[in-house]
């Protein structure tokens, strides 16, 4: 218990210091860029000397660049990020209220990815060499080839327009409504990770079946099914935690241009529409969150990790 909470500690001290360079590379990158910050927030509409030097001081802009990042980095980390230049509503505010529906489809995404990919896996191992096993090989070389964003748009044409199976876009009323809405977003989030997961366990699970102590449960006349479920699927299923760490992060970088092929309003439809908005301070908070997001989500995978096989040192 002393060990996990000792590697528990180091990795949210990491995650603290990495964090914070996160946040200094963004707002270094945004505020260096060509271009007046002042004319990103007025944009188009008239501008006096007053309302300049207003935002000027409000921005705190007159101060150095390093005490411009402190101030901000002292409002941060108590979620204040600003003001949204498009809706002048607190970007604590905006994103608090688009994070659960992006919260939704990435768990959605991630269960049907480690549902499907595990199940296809375990069939494509246990019929290795067959023509199932080659089906689902094929599969997994197209899904691991298919960006998310192309498989949204194939999705969408198929069974939103030619098949108007689901709805086109937006994520419904709440409910069940909401998540027949984003199954196809879901689905296209997890095409390319569903492959990945189905080619990491097809390959555990076919390591694990040749070792000499499945071989002589075989010989002794026990099922396939028992085999796996009672003596090779958790060890076999240990490289697949570690690989589920990388498809969190997948789906969170993925989830970007797919709610915005579904128009579904979460944290990746707000940060193109910031973007193209110039809204730096919109910007800056939603990415430290999904830095924060992918950080915790690498912490969880790794603490599961040590539950399922406490033998591994972790932080060594």
């Amino acid at each position: 218990m002393t060990g996990r909470l000792v590697f528990v500690g180091r990795r949210l001290a990491g995650m603290a210091v990495l964090l914070t360079v996160v946040s200094f590379v963004v707002f270094a990158l945004l505020h260096l860029a060509p271009g007046n910050p002042i004319d990103s927030l007025l944009g188009p509409r008239p501008r006096s000397p007053e309302t300049v030097q207003a935002l000027t001081r409000e921005f705190h802009l007159d101060r150095p660049f390093m005490e411009q990042y402190w101030i901000w980095l002292s409002d941060a980390v108590r979620l204040d990020f600003g003001t949204s230049i498009q809706t002048t509503l607190p970007v604590s505010e905006e994103i608090a209220s688009r994070l659960p529906t992006s919260l939704l489809l990435g768990l959605y995404a991630f269960v049907i990815t480690m549902v499907s990919g595990v199940g296809l896996g375990i069939l494509a191992a246990v019929k290795r060499g067959g023509p199932v096993d080659r089906a689902v090989v094929g599969g997994v070389v197209v899904g691991m080839s298919t960006p998310a964003f192309v498989a949204a748009v194939v999705l969408l044409y198929a069974f939103a327009i030619q098949i108007p199976w689901f709805p086109v876009f937006g994520q419904g009323a709440g409910g069940l409504d909401t998540l027949w809405h984003l199954t196809l977003p879901a689905i296209a989030l997890a095409t390319a990770t569903c492959a990945l997961v189905v080619k990491h366990t097809r390959s555990s699970i076919a390591r694990v079946l040749d070792q000499d102590y499945i071989v002589f449960a075989r010989a002794r006349g026990l099922s396939v099914p028992r085999i796996l479920f009672r003596y090779s699927l958790r060890n076999a299923l240990i490289p697949v935690i570690t690989v589920s760490g990388l498809v969190l992060t997948s789906l969170v970088i993925g989830a970007v241009l797919v709610e915005v092929t579904f128009s579904v309003e979460g944290i990746g439809q707000l940060l193109v529409k910031s973007a193209v908005a110039e809204d730096i301070p919109m910007i800056q908070g939603v990415t430290l969150l999904t830095a924060a997001l992918v950080m915790g989500a690498n912490l969880l995978t790794d603490l599961i990790y040590m539950a399922v096989d406490p033998r591994i040192r972790m932080g060594t």
